[in-house]
């Protein structure tokens, strides 16, 4: 069983959620609690109250996140996935408060993070690196957006996953999104880039220059 019986039920399947969810975070703490800051189940016991306050309760659970990710830095460093889950995870909680520059920078480190072991291709890595470029659009960084989706993300997507993959079209959704939204675009720069860029119905094109 482990930590799992803390996060969905055993008979049917599903994930806790709200209230349920919240007082089980709280009662998987309160076990683990005791030990000392290196034992993994007490880091464990971390990010299951984290998780289950970041949405409702985002307030609650910024230092609890925040706690985890300074244990994980200080003892397990050498664990990636959990480094960048915990990134995430406190990123998430800190869009949710509002406080975009500090979700940006968190992201930007797991990306960088993932790019640097697994490669630009990985699928982690494109995932982290679309978290970025959300976070840009969000602060109105539309120029690094587009040259982080367009440059970066689409290539390593289409040559890993394929131009039909949902990952691959959902960044042709993300890059049409923030060239629209991108005051400084003008109707010419738009054409250009989605001629380049963005395919229509999931099918490739080639566009000749003129």
């Amino acid at each position: 069983e482990g930590h799992h019986k803390w996060h969905k039920c055993f008979d049917c399947g599903q994930h806790f959620h709200g209230a349920v969810q919240i007082a089980l975070g709280w009662a998987c703490w309160k076990i683990y609690l005791g030990r000392p800051d290196t034992d993994e189940q007490r880091t464990m016991a971390l990010t299951a109250l984290g998780g289950s306050l970041m949405r409702s309760r985002p307030e609650e659970a910024l230092p609890v996140l925040h706690a985890q990710l300074v244990l994980l830095r200080r003892y397990w460093s050498q664990d990636r996935r959990a480094m960048i889950v915990a990134q995430s995870n406190l990123a998430g909680c800190l869009d949710n408060l509002g406080q975009l520059n500090e979700a940006l920078a968190l992201k930007r480190e797991a990306y960088a993070g993932l790019k640097a072991a697994f490669g630009v291709a990985n699928h982690d890595t494109i995932g982290a690196g679309n978290n970025v470029s959300v976070s840009l659009m969000k602060l109105g960084l539309f120029e690094e957006a587009t040259t982080l989706l367009r440059d970066q993300l689409l290539p390593a997507a289409r040559r890993s996953l394929g131009p039909d993959h949902n990952v691959t079209l959902g960044l042709y959704h993300g890059l049409s999104n923030n060239l629209r939204l991108n005051p400084k675009s003008t109707r010419d720069k738009l054409r250009l880039n989605n001629a380049r860029s963005v395919p229509r119905c999931g099918v490739r094109r080639s566009v000749a220059a003129a």
